[in-house]
């Protein structure tokens, strides 16, 4: 009959309960951070247990990789853009929120570039610095211009614009505000009430020159068409609902008195025997209805932006 080996002191140490006490903190700190986009602050890890230097054992061992000051990974390093942005501002205290071009990818009103900085808006003065965040403080965040997702504090879609447009080209910026219009994000009212409370801040008059035209577009080349338009023409009407022989169509842009339709035409929606079918259909309605129809490319938009304008003044576009 055999016999089992004597235990090794080590195994009789492992089994104290003070191991148990470390094994029952690191699974905390593991069903925490499967909360939190894998993300942690000091504060939190001191919740599960831990003290400042077994977060240093950790640290040491690849358990907990470090952040930002105060801020840890769990497990790996590889944190989703959304699990940067939560660090961000945890980094930053309670007092901060994501802000600027950073709250602007988090609404997808823009685009993320990784050679960007993340921003980080703090209400007050007396924040450390971190690599790798752009940090602006302020006296004037207020709670309505605030929303929590995610686990940390964003700035609302309105406030978010305003910010931009300190930071963004006026063109660029009017395609944000399209974007955001057509998404649902703000409405013009709440964008001309957040441009009232902040009246004097940097880029509140490009914002404002940009409220005068920013009828929602529905993609990046109706921005563009109708950025060209606005070069030579009296604004038209955009994506405006017309009633022709009971069937309700939205032309991309028209002029009502001219009677004059300008549609944009890009290849991604419009390349294939459907959509080519359902163009005919509708252009003929327009037609038969006695509206003109004008068809822009996006080589029309970008190429050959002269020639275009030139051919549209000659179907009768309104000069402004």
């Amino acid at each position: 009959m055999s016999r089992r080996p004597p235990r090794h002191p080590r195994d009789v140490r492992e089994s104290k309960p003070e191991t148990r006490k470390l094994v029952r903190r690191d699974l905390e700190v593991s069903r925490l951070a499967s909360e939190a986009e894998g993300v942690l602050s000091s504060e939190e890890l001191r919740t599960c247990g831990l003290s400042r230097t077994a977060v240093a054992v950790r640290v040491r061992n690849g358990r907990l990789h470090r952040l930002h000051h105060g801020v840890y990974a769990v497990g790996h390093e590889a944190v989703s853009l959304r699990g940067r942005f939560l660090a961000a501002v945890k980094a930053c205290g309670a007092r901060a929120a994501l802000s600027h071009l950073a709250a602007g990818a988090y609404w997808e009103m823009l685009e993320w570039s990784e050679d960007w900085p993340i921003d980080v808006t703090v209400a007050g003065v007396g924040t450390r610095r971190h690599r790798g965040l752009r940090v602006h403080r302020t006296s004037w965040l207020e709670r309505r211009d605030l929303m929590l997702r995610d686990g940390f504090a964003v700035t609302a879609p309105w406030r978010t614009i305003l910010d931009l447009a300190a930071v963004l080209s006026e063109s660029h910026l009017r395609r944000v505000v399209r974007q955001a219009l057509a998404e649902g994000l703000v409405s013009v009212r709440q964008l001309a009430e957040v441009l009232g409370r902040g009246a004097g801040r940097r880029g509140a008059g490009k914002l404002a020159r940009v409220l005068v035209d920013a009828e929602p577009t529905r993609s990046e080349l109706e921005d563009i068409v109708l950025d060209l338009l606005l070069v030579r023409f009296d604004r038209p009407e955009v994506n405006r609902l017309l009633i022709v022989e009971g069937r309700r169509l939205y032309p991309d842009f028209r002029w009502p008195e001219q009677r004059l339709v300008v549609e944009a035409d890009g290849g991604k929606w419009h390349d294939n025997p459907i959509a080519r079918a359902d163009d005919a259909r509708r252009q003929a309605a327009l037609e038969a209805s006695g509206e003109r129809v004008e068809r822009v490319t996006w080589r029309d938009a970008t190429g050959r932006r002269g020639a275009t304008l030139t051919r549209l003044e000659a179907a009768g576009a309104p000069l402004a």
